[in-house]
């Protein structure tokens, strides 16, 4: 492919579609009953636990110290090295916004189909945008994006892979922003604790924390890059009660890993309950990908029942379900699937 690229394979003046928008559901389908069941994001449906707060935190300015104790969290927990930086911002989403300032005027390569955002960050900011389907296509790119694991069909890259590009882009000035938002379930995936030169990483931390409403995310790599979006971002960036929480749910392996083990069981049975209805194609722990021609007649009937999962403008014939988040949610999705 040549040219710019519309995000998830838009056309210049359509937005694109987000899970979690209930709004839209209940306006699609109005008599469905209540309570929806939300299954189009892939936030883990177990939040973290939140501790008691002081009434303090809401009312004054966030501090340094809490700020640092926050990136020694996330340093710990992402196992960072030392001589790379880590900058917290309100989400990634922020970030992927601020990313065309580090290199303006890029010529850009998407691995895709992804999240649709990326491309469209870049393309918002006048730089030429290629989605392409495999890494040997980058070219002359000056920018490679790669969202590893992969949303929404979980499809993984190696570290090797991912290290021989970052040289060949180190080489020539280039980037790799990996965004690694569904990575904290599998151990061992991360490019964060081998980090090359010009490889940037996004972690998020809402999905796997269940706390998407946190507003919380991290960007690990070298410290020119760092620098520059701390910068951008400005000060009291992350709110008070985010630092809190996020150093202390960062600081807690067992729970994490715990999550871990039961998220996949839960990807498991989902995937059993799918594969009446059609082809299991990827996913994460957090979601699994629905392959099947029925795709609009089943996300309609879903919809009739009050559950809501995601679909796509780009692929028709896929949906993307999230994990229920007690019994009586995997119940009513049995029903419907049965």
């Amino acid at each position: 492919m040549s040219g710019k690229i519309m995000a998830d394979g838009l056309g210049a003046g359509e937005a694109i579609w987000h899970g979690g928008d209930l709004a839209t559901a209940k306006a699609l389908f109005p008599d469905a009953p209540e309570p929806w069941i939300d299954l189009s994001t892939g936030i883990n449906p177990f939040p973290y636990p939140l501790p008691e707060l002081p009434l303090s935190l809401w009312q004054r300015l966030p501090g340094a110290r809490a700020e640092a104790a926050l990136l020694t969290a996330a340093r710990a927990a992402y196992r960072v090295r030392p001589e790379s930086g880590v900058v917290a911002a309100p989400g990634t989403q922020i970030l992927i916004e601020l990313l065309p300032r580090l290199v303006p005027q890029a010529r850009v390569a998407v691995l895709g189909p992804t999240y649709g955002e990326h491309a469209l960050a870049w393309r918002k900011a006048g730089c030429e945008v290629r989605e392409i389907a495999d890494l040997a296509e980058a070219g002359a790119a000056d920018v490679v994006v790669v969202v590893n694991p992969n949303n929404p069909d979980g499809r993984a890259i190696g570290l090797a892979a991912l290290t021989a590009l970052a040289a060949e882009l180190a080489a020539c000035g280039g980037l790799l922003v990996i965004d690694e938002a569904f990575a904290d379930f599998q151990p061992g995936f991360s490019l964060v604790p081998a980090l090359p030169p010009a490889a940037l990483v996004l972690r998020s931390f809402g999905k796997a924390y269940g706390l998407a409403g946190l507003r919380l995310g991290f960007a690990i790599g070298e410290a020119r890059h760092v620098e520059a979006l701390c910068g951008m971002l400005g000060p009291w960036a992350v709110a008070g009660p985010a630092l809190e929480i996020g150093a202390q749910a960062l600081g807690d392996a067992g729970w994490l890993t715990a999550q871990e083990r039961a998220r996949g069981e839960d990807a498991r049975r989902l995937d059993a309950l799918l594969a009446r209805r059609g082809r299991v194609v990827g996913g994460t722990a957090l979601y699994r990908l629905l392959e099947t021609p029925d795709a609009p007649e089943l996300f309609a009937r879903l919809g009739r029942a009050g559950i809501y999962v995601r679909r796509f403008q780009s692929d028709p014939s896929r949906l993307r379900f999230g994990l229920p988040g007690d019994e009586a949610g995997w119940a009513r999705l049995t029903e419907v699937l049965a």
